[in-house]
């Protein structure tokens, strides 16, 4: 006889209960793992982002720190490097300057005791202008330095050995005699004091005085190839009054007025040592 189970299916207890056969277990262990894993990559990378962010924030922090220090020294930097800029342009307008001061003193050495001189006016450029210049023509065909002398003197050889006197001063390339004329009131015998022509002051040198205009031409002077524009200026640095242009014309300015100085001097000295020896 075959044993027959009366006990009903959902009541058994054995191999045949449904949650312990079939793949459900497995298909729910793999859930469950699945799960463990997306969580894990979760935390790690949410770890990881907040690691990423305390990074940024403490390179920030740096960053902002290194630029306040570089704009500290920023001024400091900037001013050095106009400090050599301007160094550099004063060093060759330096060089480009024209010796005035030794031309004067070998023309104080050549100048005859009978010449007067009404006018001396020295130029680095034809360009230059100056108060009480620009008698001499001449003086435009010349492109460098030049001295425009006027004044007069006993007659038209002592004239001409003044030009001579001239050509011996170092650096002269030529001197042009741009006019030499007696003096009428001379020529008909009054003996009579005349102005000297063009001139602004009286200019007697003897009984036939000759009113003369000269150039005296001299070498180029040298443009060094450092020579550089104004430097621009940060706003944060005060600028230095005036350009290269205006300092030029200062540093011309004063040597018209070293010029103009030896020119008074000379004539000084010269109208004490005529009213002091008559005839000398």
């Amino acid at each position: 006889m075959r044993p027959v189970n009366l006990i009903p299916p959902d009541e058994r207890r054995g191999d045949s209960a449904p949650l312990r056969t079939g793949s459900l277990v497995y298909v729910l262990v793999a859930g469950l793992a699945l799960l463990l894993l997306g969580v894990v990559a979760v935390a790690l990378t949410t770890k990881q982002i907040h690691d990423r962010e305390s990074q940024k924030v403490s390179l920030q922090q740096e960053l902002d720190q290194q630029t306040a220090r570089a704009n500290s020294l920023a001024a400091f930097t900037s001013f050095r490097t106009v400090q050599e800029q301007r160094l550099a342009t004063v060093s060759s307008l330096t060089q480009s300057r024209f010796d005035w001061q030794r031309v004067l003193h070998e023309l104080s050495l050549v100048l005859p005791s009978d010449v007067h001189l009404t006018t001396l006016t020295g130029t680095v450029s034809p360009a230059v202008t100056l108060d009480g210049g620009g008698e001499v023509t001449l003086r435009g065909d010349i492109a460098g330095p030049a001295l425009e002398i006027v004044g007069c003197a006993p007659g038209q050889d002592a004239v001409a050995s003044f030009v001579a006197a001239l050509e011996d001063i170092d650096g002269v390339t030529r001197v042009g005699l741009d006019s030499s004329e007696i003096n009428s009131a001379d020529i008909a015998g009054t003996g009579a004091s005349a102005s000297a022509s063009g001139g602004d002051s009286q200019c007697n040198a003897g009984p036939r005085t000759a009113n003369f205009k000269i150039v005296a031409a001299f070498e180029q002077v040298p443009t060094p190839p450092t020579a550089t524009a104004a430097p621009s200026v940060p706003s944060s640095i005060a600028p230095a009054s005036g350009s290269d242009a205006s300092q030029v014309a200062d540093g011309q300015s004063e040597e018209a007025v070293a010029a103009a100085s030896t020119r008074v001097t000379t004539s000084k000295a010269q109208k004490a040592k005529s009213t002091l020896l008559p005839g000398g």
